[in-house]
């Protein structure tokens, strides 16, 4: 099972919008505002070369090492992220971010292009299992809810995209070794999200009012994960007992996986009943599935299985979990498992959470 924390890299992509070499390079802001027109805030401070550690190729298995599916150094970022190429993706970023890419080096104002290559570079670093990396990195970034480098002076608004300041959370806390500093970060972006799901009511802006209603059940779902994660079982319980679930059933999904991971597997059950909609189907056969292996009942997940097997076809989780449930019912000689593709330079990307 994926933990919830885990970013999803399907998101990647739409984080980095494509750019011309000519966008790339280092432009000098106005030394002169306008009047009424607030100074760019100057990130260079995220651009040193120091703040990234370089990735040896020496976790990397030898036959991937010398594999002619390596890709090409020259491909854009975005083609790396689209063809699971994390650990070349992870590299390219942090050339892109310290000028060493051929796109020259970045304006150190561009904060929407450095924050997305930040965030690809420590999503890429947790997906190939560099997470200890990613926990130091983030460190550069210091505390995001009380800087005043990260507001928007005109507007008041948070200039870091909301999916980096949720990934921030956690790596933080693993960067200093405090946990329970997770849990309280998390809800002070709870009690923003509040805020802003309020005023847009209030302005009867229905889209931004959902969206901030979404992020604000996730946040409770992720405050769960970190109360897994610091053994506090019976308070994760509590906590995932009082949460509500969105009309797109994800969050079911989620509070499922969690059950799971606590142990109770009727909860588990009755979360994954809850998943009505038909994008989210299989995630809630998946985790019936999963239910059954706990129970080991291996006959009745096996069968669940097999049919996600046609429906999510080349899936690993999928593979994996289906050549599990044969050698617990000592069909041995069914089990087929084929190695990732050479290109994979990571664990099989999370299909949850």
């Amino acid at each position: 099972m994926s933990k919830p924390s885990t970013p999803e890299p399907q998101h990647l992509g739409a984080q980095l919008p494509h750019r011309t070499a000519s966008q790339a390079r280092r432009s000098t802001p106005s030394p002169n505002p306008q009047v009424g027109e607030s100074l760019a805030k100057d990130f260079s401070f995220l651009l040193r070369p120091e703040i990234y550690h370089p990735l040896t190729p020496l976790n990397v298995p030898v036959a991937f090492r010398n594999s002619p599916k390596q890709p090409d150094p020259s491909e854009p970022l975005e083609k790396l992220l689209a063809n699971g190429h994390f650990r070349a993706a992870a590299i390219a970023a942090t050339q892109e971010l310290t000028g060493l890419s051929v796109h020259g080096a970045l304006n150190p104002t561009d904060s929407q292009r450095i924050f997305d290559l930040l965030y690809t570079r420590l999503v890429c670093l947790t997906l190939i299992n560099a997470t200890p990396l990613a926990a130091q990195e983030v460190k550069a970034l210091e505390d995001l809810s009380n800087a005043r480098l990260y507001v928007d002076d005109k507007t008041g608004q948070h200039v870091v995209p909301w999916h980096l300041r949720i990934l921030n959370v956690r790596l933080q806390a693993l960067g200093f070794g405090d946990p329970r500093r997770a849990v309280m970060s998390y809800h002070d972006l709870a009690r923003e999200a509040r805020e802003h799901a309020g005023k847009a009511a209030a302005e009867h802006d229905h889209s931004a009012s959902e969206l901030w209603k979404a992020r604000l059940r996730e946040l409770g779902v992720k405050v769960a994960g970190s109360l897994i994660e610091m053994d506090d079982l019976s308070g994760a319980a509590h906590h995932l007992s009082g949460l509500r679930d969105g009309a797109d059933g994800k969050t079911a999904t989620s509070r499922a996986l969690l059950w799971l991971q606590i142990g109770d597997v009727g909860k588990a059950r009755e979360c994954a009943a809850q998943c009505c909609k038909d994008d989210v189907v299989k995630a809630e056969k998946v985790v019936l599935a999963l239910c059954d292996m706990a129970e080991g009942d291996y006959e009745a997940a096996l069968g669940k299985w097999q049919e996600l097997k046609e429906a999510l076809a080349g899936d690993e989780m999928v593979g994996v979990n289906t050549a599990v449930c044969l050698l617990y019912l000592g069909r041995m000689s069914e089990v087929c498992l084929r190695p990732p593709p050479p290109s994979l330079y990571s664990p099989p990307r999370p299909s949850l959470g």
